[in-house]
């Protein structure tokens, strides 16, 4: 997302040539539309239409896509606003491509290191996941699930209070073999196993979050 189409466009065009899938919007309210579909995120600041910041932390507010803020503004201030506003990290323009790669490979890093807890239970309410023997139960009475239900309620209560997206739940889970309704299907099952809707809530248009039952 870049106000600067010109070196937006060159940018998309380095990154294609290094392997990724890239495309750039010049508007924040495209962004906001079209961050759903994306695994990392450069936002710059200034955008015709909405300030950077907001358009940061309403995308940290349904999601955990990666952002990192590329930007002219340089600022120990401005800094200091774009990380509380969720950006993963932040490089003031001008800025050198390998470095700006490098950057953007230390941010995927931390992601994929961070999707699964190190802790070998988690506790939700009455609802307890452990993850080394694969059981689940509910105020103690075992709950059995399948491996891919099993997986698709770790991920969720990995992130407790955050909506996860589809898209992050289809490729965490299930890879490159899914269909538009396996999600649903798994969600629909796990509630009846659960006890109650409540415990996975749907946000219309961006994924699913854990509930309290």
């Amino acid at each position: 997302m870049d106000d600067d189409s010109a070196g937006a466009e060159s940018l998309v065009c380095r990154l294609r040539r290094h392997g990724h899938q890239a495309i750039s919007t010049a508007k924040g309210s495209t962004a906001l539309e079209a961050h759903d579909d994306v695994d990392l995120v450069l936002l710059d600041l200034e955008l015709p239409d909405l300030d950077g910041l907001e358009v940061c932390r309403a995308i940290r507010a349904v999601s955990s896509v990666p952002i990192i803020v590329v930007t002219a503004r340089e600022s120990e201030l401005d800094c200091v606003l774009g990380l509380q506003a969720g950006a993963d990290d932040y490089v003031v323009k001008p800025y050198g491509f390998r470095e700006l790669m490098a950057r953007m490979e230390a941010v995927m890093r931390r992601t994929r290191s961070a999707q699964w807890p190190t802790a070998r239970e988690i506790l939700h309410g009455p609802l307890r996941i452990d993850l080394d023997s694969r059981e689940v139960s509910v105020d103690g009475r075992r709950v059995e699930t399948t491996r891919k239900e099993f997986d698709l309620l770790r991920l969720l209560a990995s992130h407790p209070g955050a909506v996860v997206p589809r898209k992050r739940i289809l490729q965490q889970v299930w890879g490159d073999s899914w269909s538009r309704r396996t999600i649903d299907t798994h969600v629909s099952s796990l509630r009846g196993k659960l006890g109650g809707s409540g415990w996975i809530i749907t946000v219309r248009g961006v994924g699913f979050k854990l509930g309290d039952g």
